[in-house]
């Protein structure tokens, strides 16, 4: 991690066999991104984790357009435009609501500024005060799902056939195998760009923040996705989660799921000090290059 406002980790035409691990007081992060298996080049997913003050996360994934030239540039250049505008938040702030959307604006501006028609999705989470804030463009998801494996809350993916699952007109199973499954109709890079916010939904103990491109969840049923994240420790849960959906793309099967693609996935969970910090107590965060107190452990 980089120091600068907060701490800094950006992920980038990277490789993570095994997950990046971020502990901090408030909670631990996971992090795995891999390239396709079945194609050369960059990984044209990036992820980025940015731990602002205490008690103050913000995540994200941007899965630069496979189709298209430089969808890696388009992915990176989003993320360090959007880190820069967290960056500038004042602590102590209610919400980072604004300079994320700002960020999200100047991420838009930077992939236009390539000139090579670039584009990328992006999803964003903030966790902030014990509750979660999504904001997303394109079809990489936020999910949060509870210590049972249930999901709570999820985003709507920009795409003809996640507008027709949520329409009722596409069974989700069906929609796992349409053959449009992979067009999008929102992205960063466009002047029709637009951004959704979700609203604040508040974290409990042994929940599970989820972010994931579209390489984890054309792989994995979003139920499938919601067990494996919420299993177990976090580091373990972050690579089952991963694994599977590399070996769904390596090992077609009948009725199972299955689209090479590069892959990143994001999991947070929170540890009571987050919800202490958001109520004023022991407001003081420490960050763990890789151990906490077992009592802390997630």
């Amino acid at each position: 991690m980089t120091a600068s406002h907060g701490l800094v980790k950006l992920f980038v035409d990277q490789r993570l066999e095994r997950p990046w691990m971020g502990r901090f007081s408030e909670g631990a992060v996971g992090v795995v991104t891999r390239p396709s298996p079945l194609r050369r080049g960059a990984n044209q997913d990036a992820a980025c984790v940015h731990y602002v003050e205490p008690g103050a996360f913000v995540f994200a994934i941007a899965d630069g357009l496979g189709g298209g030239p430089d969808g890696d540039i388009a992915a990176r250049v989003a993320l360090e435009a959007l880190t820069r505008q967290v960056q500038q938040a004042v602590p102590g702030e209610a919400t980072l609501r604004s300079h994320i959307i700002d960020g999200i604006e100047a991420a838009n501006r930077a992939v236009q500024r390539l000139e090579s028609q670039a584009a990328t999705t992006l999803v964003v989470v903030e966790v902030c005060r014990g509750e979660m804030r999504s904001y997303h463009v394109g079809d990489s998801v936020a999910l949060l799902a509870n210590r049972q494996g249930r999901v709570k809350f999820e985003t709507l993916s920009h795409s003809p056939v996640a507008y027709g699952v949520e329409a009722g007109m596409i069974e989700r199973e069906d929609a796992m195998h349409h053959s449009e499954r992979h067009l999008v109709f929102n992205v960063v890079g466009t002047d029709e760009m637009r951004i959704e916010v979700g609203p604040r939904v508040p974290l409990a103990h042994r929940d599970t923040v989820i972010l994931a491109s579209d390489g984890v969840l054309d792989n994995l049923r979003l139920e499938e996705l919601a067990e494996l994240a919420s299993r177990g420790r976090l580091e373990a849960a972050v690579q089952s989660s991963a694994d599977a959906a590399s070996r769904r793309m390596a090992n077609p099967e009948a009725d199972e799921p299955s689209k090479p693609d590069d892959l990143t996935l994001v999991l947070f969970r929170p540890n009571p000090r987050l919800f202490d910090v958001a109520t004023g107590i022991n407001a003081v965060s420490q960050v763990s290059t890789g151990l906490v107190p077992d009592s802390e452990k997630v």
